[in-house]
């Protein structure tokens, strides 16, 4: 199945570092945009098989797991949109809770970097990644990034306790801030047209989830950024980015 053959519905990804909002930014959105949602496929890597949690022990044991984890991350985040795609639906967006390019720019770079891939993982991990990329990836029209300081998500995590980040660092979330602003802020390493897909950026340090008239703006603003995509096309949106930011 090629990935052009699928896309019927203009897709935008929501970007963001452990503990940003991303959840709860896609809840407000669907509550009041006219968008499908898809989120992560947290409960595949939760349980597979009848007992392993592949999240669980990526975090325990980070070296051991880091390949394999993020291998399955991001087969499984193709998979989860190829299934929504393939389902009718009225919907005129299709809204991705983070990407196959965030596992490859954020997350698996950063294990290698912070050596817990080796150098043969890492070309491994690049060469399934590029051919998976190229055959079933559907090529976003926009990323929203929900930008957050690493000491407010770390704040958040210890928040809202979710057994499988108990033990996350704030180095850890520093290091993943780090690489979501060089992806997306610097595009540093990004390549082809990919660098060219307009971004979004929302300051993500103020909670809104309670906040009415935030709320408002946020729903606003990204109405916005997806109209230009929906109604004006790529050219207006890619100029109109920049401005449409907080």
């Amino acid at each position: 199945m090629q990935h052009d053959a699928k896309k019927k519905k203009r897709t935008f990804i929501v970007e963001g570092n452990i503990g940003a909002g991303k959840s709860t930014f896609l809840q407000i959105l669907k509550d009041n945009l006219d968008i499908e949602i898809v989120g992560e496929p947290v409960d595949k890597w939760q349980k597979i098989g009848e007992e392993g949690n592949l999240l669980d022990l990526f975090y325990k044991d980070t070296k051991r797991w880091a390949y394999t984890f993020q291998s399955y991350a991001f087969i499984s985040r193709i998979e989860a949109q190829l299934e929504k795609m393939a389902e009718e639906s009225s919907y005129n967006a299709q809204v991705l809770e983070r990407s196959i390019y965030c596992d490859r720019f954020c997350f698996a770079k950063n294990c290698f970097e912070s050596n817990l891939m080796t150098e043969l993982e890492w070309f491994m991990y690049k060469q399934w990644f590029a051919w998976l990329e190229s055959k079933y990836a559907i090529r976003p029209d926009g990323f929203i990034y929900l930008q957050a300081n690493p000491e407010v998500c770390y704040k958040r995590l210890a928040k809202r306790n979710r057994s499988e980040e108990q033990t996350i660092p704030l180095t850890y979330l520093s290091d993943l801030h780090n690489k979501h602003e060089e992806w997306l802020v610097d595009k540093h390493d990004v390549e082809g047209d990919l660098k060219d897909i307009p971004v979004l950026t929302i300051d993500a340090n103020y909670e809104f989830e309670n906040d009415a008239k935030r709320k408002q703006e946020l729903i606003e603003q990204v109405s916005r950024f997806m109209n230009y995509f929906i109604v004006g096309g790529r050219e207006q949106a890619s100029s109109a980015a920049s401005l449409q930011t907080y």
